[in-house]
């Protein structure tokens, strides 16, 4: 992603192609390939979680299968103009909250929906696992994944067998 952003001079964001019934997890993102490339995609609109109605009717990406949208995954390698979008939306949303208000959410989505109309945003598709690290278990799953994809594989699969077979060996005890 870093290489990609880069050598096109812009920000990227890795998003993978995902079935319309995932759409309310994630933000999703709609453009064109980039001619020549089947993995680069130009983005033109964000929308987070959209519904798929809206997603039907913005976000749908030439070449992609029916019912499927291009989702993010919690990658981007974003230029400086992001901050100053969030710095505005942060400002924007303090002012119109009351003292007695509490203060309004700003997300990420926005801010790259505005990116996307400002300056050329990269989408590039991958095919790696995603975690949800919001749900139970999800960041222990996303660290066993971390763990067994590296060079310390062998060593934490012995040490989870040995943590099964004690386990085991205590239920059998009956201690």
């Amino acid at each position: 992603m870093v290489e990609v952003a880069q050598a096109e001079s812009c920000s990227v964001s890795a998003v993978q192609a995902s079935r319309e019934t995932l759409l309310p997890y994630y933000g999703t993102v709609g453009g064109r390939r980039e001619p020549g490339r089947q993995d680069l995609y130009i983005i033109e609109d964000v929308i987070e979680k959209p519904t798929a109605t809206e997603a039907e009717q913005r976000l749908l990406v030439p070449g992609l299968r029916a019912g499927h949208y291009l989702c993010f995954f919690g990658m981007h390698v974003l230029t400086p103009a992001v901050m100053d979008i969030l710095a505005r939306q942060i400002a924007e949303t303090a002012r119109s909250t009351s003292s007695f208000a509490p203060v309004g959410k700003v997300t990420l989505s926005p801010a790259l929906a505005e990116l996307a109309k400002r300056e050329r945003y990269l989408a590039l598709e991958r095919p790696w696992w995603r975690y949800d690290v919001g749900v139970k278990y999800g960041l222990l799953l996303a660290q066993l994944a971390l763990a067994l994809s590296g060079k310390d594989r062998n060593e934490v699969l012995v040490q989870l067998l040995e943590l099964l077979a004690q386990r085991e060996l205590v239920a059998a005890s009956g201690l």
